[in-house]
């Protein structure tokens, strides 16, 4: 009997065990590593039916960080239909278990002990899958046996993480657990936060080099799709969605029908925006020309276009109502998260409107080629939290002479607040109260660091406006970053079970 089946085979199947009146048994999980406590769970299901079935969830969708699944689908599938007690092993595809149940229709749905708490599950799932199956005319049935954790072999074992990673890990969970970073997660969710910024559209020209032109020193590519994504604080407004349910984005946008459309699609239902529309400054594009490495998934840019205004500047008949609205609905606001670009839209008037209004104020002032050296984050003079890199660090005192730490101290002395200086596949370092704490970075798989830091700081600093301390804003602001350096541009946000499941995968060693 060949065990491995596809979703639409065991369906046919399915029909066949119902007239012979024979009791179906499901379990569903990774199953990256099966160990002992994977057999007596296996074992203890089967005897409570006929036939057990196994899936795994497809590695695109597993949701325990860079790398991971440690081993492809073809090896869990194999290596689970070699064990005698499983009849059926499927692939799962899809990020919850509803396209098996639905072709499964189990009369017993088996999880482990440790789901019998739902509130335990970071992906919040479990009670929905569990009304499926009853749906169904199923139930659930949790086991009684041992609770293992392959995700702690892995990452210990088979050194499933980088040791400056599993040392960091250790050292971390002496001092938090998953429940305090939980507990902080849920006040993000109640709380109203703005976004203020520029909106830019990202556009990526996919294309080929197919080398130097013949009688010219450029590239020849060619052509192989292109790409629209929503950033600069669209994109960091929608990471913050994921874990907060009153968001909105306050920006001015040029009056292009296809980006408003794009806005109100693109944009999730508990993100408002409030915008100003301008007749004379066009929304901001930035087309990005790339070559995607195939096997490393990486993308590497070739150059980049834009349609900034020279001076850039945002015409008065728009910044002012853009300025009214941020004074008449900025005390209503739990934390503001400023988003500085240097394109036009923040100038001193508004800096100030920011600086002494919000009740917390997390700023992000961005160096790029169109700014470079006049857009510096000491032109503020304070905030309650601040994320810069090394080069915007380094242009802000211009004293070759210091050290990083010590221009790192001075910046905070200067913005009286903590903050973080990003430092790609290094990690971060948090600075606070003249003290400092490196993380270093979770993963160093990437395929597109573009966006990356806006995830960094919008999830850092979330947490942080929620009363968390700073080494946790670090923590849960690295998975932020690692998880967006992932995803090519700012085709999606950063998901908070994502960045739940990667802390729990980082904090089980």
């Amino acid at each position: 009997m060949e065990k491995i089946v596809t979703k639409e085979q065991f369906k046919d199947i399915r029909r066949k065990l119902r007239e012979e009146e024979k009791k179906v048994v499901l379990c569903h999980g990774v199953f990256d590593l099966v160990h002992p406590g994977h057999i007596l769970h296996f074992e203890e299901a089967k005897k409570i039916g006929d036939v057990l079935v196994v899936s795994i969830t497809a590695a695109e969708f597993v949701r325990k960080g860079p790398g991971r699944p440690y081993f492809n689908d073809e090896l869990r599938l194999k290596f689970l239909s070699e064990i005698q007690c499983i009849d059926y092993v499927l692939l799962s595809e899809g990020y919850t278990v509803e396209d098996i149940i639905e072709s499964v229709e189990p009369d017993w749905y088996v999880k482990g002990k440790e789901y019998e708490q739902a509130k335990q599950d970071v992906t919040g799932k479990i009670t929905e899958e569990v009304e499926l199956v009853r749906a169904h005319g199923g139930d659930v049935y949790y086991t009684s046996g041992e609770v293992f954790s392959s995700t702690k072999l892995i990452n210990n074992a088979l050194e499933g993480l980088p040791p400056e990673v599993r040392d960091f890990s250790f050292a971390f969970q002496e001092k938090y657990s998953l429940e305090d970073i939980k507990k902080y997660t849920e006040r993000i969710k109640d709380m109203k936060i703005l976004v203020v910024g520029d909106a830019i559209i990202d556009e990526y020209v996919f294309c080929h080099v197919q080398g130097l032109m013949s009688k010219d020193n450029g590239y020849s590519t060619r052509y192989i799709k292109e790409e629209q994504y929503l950033g600069g604080s669209l994109a960091v407004a929608r990471h913050l969605s994921s874990f907060c349910d009153n968001v909105t984005i306050s920006s001015v946008v040029g009056t292009e029908e296809t980006f408003h459309s794009r806005f109100l699609n693109e944009l999730s239902g508990n993100m408002r925006v409030d915008f100003v529309c301008s007749e004379k400054t066009e929304t901001i594009v930035k087309k990005r020309y790339i070559m995607q490495n195939v096997k490393r998934e990486e993308v590497d840019k070739l150059f980049v276009i834009n349609n900034l205004k020279s001076p850039m500047e945002i015409d008065p008949e728009a910044l002012t109502p853009f300025k009214d609205k941020l004074r008449e609905k900025i005390d209503s606001y739990d934390a503001v998260i400023l988003c500085d670009f240097g394109h036009g839209l923040i100038d001193e008037e508004v800096m100030d409107i920011l600086q002494d209004k919000a009740k917390y104020l997390a700023l992000n002032c961005q160096t790029n080629s169109s700014n470079y050296g006049t857009n510096l984050i000491t032109k503020y003079r304070k905030a309650d939290a601040f994320a810069l890199d090394e080069k915007e660090l380094k242009l802000a005192f211009s004293d070759y002479k210091s050290s990083q730490e010590k221009s790192l101290s001075r910046l905070s002395e200067h913005l009286h607040c903590p903050g973080w200086l990003t430092q790609g596949s290094v990690g971060a370092t948090l600075v606070e109260d003249g003290k400092f704490y490196p993380c270093p970075a979770f993963t160093l798989k990437v395929k597109d660091t573009i966006g990356a830091g806006d995830a960094f700081f919008a999830v850092a600093s979330a947490y942080c406006a929620a009363g968390a301390p700073g080494e946790i804003g670090t923590f849960v602001g690295n998975i932020a970053g690692a998880l967006a350096a992932n995803i090519i541009g700012n085709k999606e946000a950063v998901e908070k079970v994502n960045v739940l499941k990667y802390a729990s995968t980082l904090l089980n060693v």
